[in-house]
């Protein structure tokens, strides 16, 4: 058996044919508006009459189309000034997911932002012991230097 040619990467196009133009759709997708245009009032009134009829899957369709996908989340959280408070703020957001006040990927987006705030915070004061450790080195050496040459 022959070995597989490699794939090219890139455009698949020949030079000169750029494919389908930008915004151009495809012509299933047209046929198919056409045919439902006159039926979509018909067909939504079916739908929530399946979903009213306890068909869990229209029901979930139509709350996904109908509920918005994010909303905003209150939490009392403790005061972020040191990073040792993210400790009770990830506490506070567990609870809150237990709790049911908030769903499970609301409560990891929140944590996350909470980690990145406490690595932030921690790098910035590594940096700051960094430059301060670096001017100490600094000032002995000058002074190492300043004996040397007596």
């Amino acid at each position: 058996m022959p070995p597989l040619a490699p794939r090219r990467r890139g455009r698949p196009f020949q030079k000169g044919n750029a494919g389908r133009r930008l915004g151009s759709r495809n012509r299933t997708t047209v046929v198919a508006e056409a045919l439902l245009r006159d039926e979509a009032v018909e067909l939504v009134r079916k739908a929530i009459e399946m979903a009213k009829a306890g068909d869990p899957q229209m029901l979930k369709f139509l709350l996904d189309r109908i509920l918005p996908k994010e909303c905003s989340v209150r939490l009392n959280l403790p005061p972020m000034d040191e990073v040792s408070n993210a400790a009770g703020a990830l506490g506070a957001i567990i609870g809150a997911v237990g709790n049911g006040h908030i769903a499970p990927t609301q409560g990891s987006v929140i944590a996350t932002l909470i980690s990145t705030y406490a690595r932030t915070v921690n790098d910035a004061k590594f940096d700051l012991r960094l430059d301060e450790i670096e001017k100490r080195q600094k000032a002995i050496q000058d002074a190492i230097e300043i004996l040397q040459a007596k």
